[in-house]
């Protein structure tokens, strides 16, 4: 199921959903038409109305903050590996990680 369908099938007071769309700016990453920037908007206004819980991850961009702003956002630094390989510079990189309660 596409992620508009899936959460409000599945949603309950009891349930928790780990959402990890493509990063704002790699929207084809998953696949071309796959994810488009205006689901950014979509999926908060679907999250604004679930029972359940949920936890976001996406790149710490001003325009993520902007869209998720109605949402606890608690910055995270990680790394990424491809092949073995730190593609980071020291310290990692910034991340959001966004919830509709504290984490």
């Amino acid at each position: 199921l596409d992620w508009a369908d899936f959460i409000p099938r599945y949603d309950s007071a009891d349930t928790l959903f780990y959402l990890d769309p493509p990063y704002w700016g790699g929207e084809s990453d998953y696949g071309k038409e796959m994810f488009e920037r205006a689901d950014f908007q979509r999926m908060a206004q679907l999250l604004a109305g679930i029972r359940g819980r949920f936890i976001l991850s996406l790149n710490d961009v001003p325009e993520v903050r902007e869209i998720f702003a109605a949402f606890h956002l608690t910055e995270v630094r990680t790394t990424y590996t491809i092949s073995g390989k730190r593609s980071d510079p020291a310290g990692g990189r910034a991340e959001l990680l966004i919830s509709n309660r504290p984490l």
